[in-house]
């Protein structure tokens, strides 16, 4: 049986199949949805269900009880079970079309034992994209690494936080025998994560290991704005020796307003005089009452995942909730 979906922003309607996904029949009748990994792990395709109801053959990963009882839904893995209105979430913010550019290896050193920092240089063109956007690397067999910008637009170099895998073929034997000069080919901007200035609340910024970049870029495209709001960065990591961009983030100071850094480590040695154990266990202990939040997400699915949990019982609004979940990264960690 068909079942008719009504996008409530832009009045377009589509007919979903038997056993079809909302996003699936979304495309096939050219109806835009925002969307990334298509297997429920990143939640760029969270849509709500202002009416109707869906069933999932498995409940996605990027998808917490909470949201899905105050009527969130994944548009990749939700199949309808009567006709649907939904509504998608929106922002003062237009993205740039991607596009296919080449780009030049400027540098490529190490951060950390585990995190690569790259500097890609652009073309004269430049590369217009949205603080917390990403790109793909397009590797001569077709496939893609993807990597958000580190820093925020402007300019002809752009960086970026590559994790080391282990005999990764991309990170171990291309970039680890890549020199400066090299050229690359890029597919950018890519992704809706950004910053909503529109919610006009005080921000909290949560990241694990290099899911910093994307953070990094938003916060420094909100440096000496007079209507910047307080600002408070959580980031986890494992030991001291990773907190690569500890400098960068202390000279934020003064420069953001009411900024508050909290590094968190999760396996500190006897020395750390700081906060230990999960970046989320952190906010919770300095926050009793999130709701007049924005809250910004970005790093391992399981944080985001747990997070979400966690914040949404201290009275977190999950419609000021944003997260961008290192899912590629995920899946090249478990292979």
């Amino acid at each position: 049986m068909a079942y008719r979906v009504h996008v409530l922003e832009t009045d377009a309607s589509f007919s979903v199949e038997t056993g079809e996904s909302v996003l699936d029949a979304a495309e096939r009748a050219a109806v835009k949805l925002p969307h990334e990994c298509t297997f429920g792990g990143c939640g760029t395709c969270r849509i709500k269900l202002e009416s109707g109801a869906v069933r999932y053959d498995e409940f996605p990963m990027a998808l917490t009880p909470e949201e899905a009882a105050e009527g969130y839904a994944l548009a990749c893995q939700a199949k309808p079970e009567s006709d649907l209105c939904i509504s998608v979430a929106s922002s003062r913010q237009t993205f740039p079309e991607p596009r296919n550019l080449p780009a030049t290896i400027d540098r490529i050193d190490a951060f950390s034992a585990d995190v690569i920092h790259l500097t890609l240089a652009l073309p004269e063109t430049g590369l217009d994209y949205v603080p917390g956007q990403y790109m793909n690397v397009l590797l001569p067999d077709g496939e893609t690494r993807s990597f958000s910008m580190a820093s925020a637009p402007g300019g002809s170099l752009v960086d970026f936080h590559v994790r080391r895998i282990p005999g990764g073929r991309y990170t171990d034997q291309w970039l680890g025998q890549a020199q400066p000069g090299a050229e690359v080919m890029i597919e950018a901007p890519l992704g809706v994560f950004s910053y909503h200035e529109e919610d006009w609340r005080p921000l909290i910024m949560m990241a694990t290991g290099t899911g910093i970049a994307p953070i990094k870029a938003i916060l420094e495209s909100l440096l000496d704005k007079e209507d910047c709001p307080p600002v408070s960065l959580y980031w986890g990591v494992r030991t001291e020796a990773d907190l690569y961009l500890r400098d960068v983030i202390d000279s934020w100071a003064g420069r953001l307003y009411e900024f508050n850094f909290v590094p968190v480590l999760s396996r500190a040695g006897g020395q750390w005089q700081g906060r230990r154990g999960h970046v989320q266990d952190a906010v919770l202990e300095d926050h009793a009452d999130l709701s007049e939040h924005a809250i910004y997400l970005c790093g391992a699915p399981a944080m985001i995942q747990d997070a979400k949990h966690v914040l949404a019982q201290r009275g977190a609004s999950l419609a000021h909730m944003y997260a961008d979940s290192f899912t590629f990264q995920h899946a090249l960690a478990a292979a």
